[in-house]
């Protein structure tokens, strides 16, 4: 549904979510990186990038660092997705190749169309405020080893390996 750099920049700002303060605290790019284990140069190149979108604002100097531009409840996945990703305004069917829209529709469309209209409510819906409140509110804290090993929650992301034919 998006990309990697879509899912970093979110990553980056969930974490300054999770300190949000009134943009007193800043974090800087490196802090960032190394709490949610992405590689540090991306994070900074994500950082000017999210500060020209005008989500971040950036701070020189020692006591600079990152903070959000605005409250996480008024920033959304939409604006990071808007950022980094860009629309497809392909009409391309999966039945056949053709153009969906000349004819009658493929036996997917409909699916695809609702599928693709739930992730926009998604986008739309969801903002940074859940990081905050997991943070601040209920205590969370990312962790690196599972509770749960045997029994792995179910993941929103595509499995690493296919399975043979």
């Amino acid at each position: 549904m998006y990309g990697k750099q879509t899912e970093r920049a979110i990553a980056a700002l969930s974490r300054l979510a999770e300190v949000w303060d009134g943009g007193q605290t800043r974090l800087s790019s490196i802090e960032i990186a190394d709490n949610r284990g992405l590689p540090r140069p991306m994070v900074a190149k994500l950082l000017t990038a999210l500060s020209q979108g005008s989500l971040v604002n950036g701070a020189p100097g020692p006591r600079g660092g990152y903070a959000l531009a605005r409250s996480p409840k008024e920033i959304t996945f939409q604006q990071v997705h808007e950022l980094f990703e860009r629309e497809d305004t392909s009409r391309l069917c999966p039945f056949g190749g053709g153009v969906c829209g000349g004819g009658a529709p493929c036996p997917m469309h409909d699916r695809l169309v609702e599928t693709q209209q739930s992730f926009r409510r998604y986008l739309a819906e969801t903002t940074f405020e859940c990081f905050r409140v997991a943070a601040q509110e209920q205590g969370h804290k990312p962790s690196s080893a599972p509770e749960h090993p045997e029994r792995p929650r179910e993941s929103w992301r595509a499995p690493l390996t296919r399975k043979p034919h």
